[in-house]
């Protein structure tokens, strides 16, 4: 079994920063990328940012010039560094990762709170 464990989530202010990390442990022997997903109340879950074991990176458009993902397909880590936060921004992240065999796997979810 995979567990994946997210850190980081808080309240910021409108314009300020917060960076979330997700440690997966476990029975990994690999994944073919890892990300974050967010899902704010009464809302679908939206994908956030993915990157690859590469290291190729996708970004929702809403995010793109503001948040970065960097991962290390070693140590099976992904950290989200969010600035410039909107109030839209808030929502629960949920770190995500895909194995070769197309199991997914989730985190529990932090919560991000933006402050206007």
């Amino acid at each position: 079994q995979v567990q994946l464990v997210e850190s980081g989530g808080g309240t910021v202010q409108a314009g300020g920063s917060l960076r979330l990390s997700c440690v997966a442990s476990g029975s990994i022997f690999s994944f073919n990328g890892m990300g974050w997903y967010r899902q704010a109340p009464g809302k679908q879950r939206e994908l956030v940012a993915i990157i690859t074991s590469g290291g190729t990176t996708n970004y929702a458009d809403s995010v793109k010039g503001r948040f970065t993902i960097s991962g290390d397909s070693a140590k099976h880590t992904v950290a989200l560094q969010m600035n410039s936060l909107k109030p839209e921004d808030a929502a629960v992240y949920y770190c995500n990762a895909v194995t070769p065999l197309r199991n997914v796997y989730w985190g529990q979810g932090t919560q991000v709170t933006v402050s206007s």
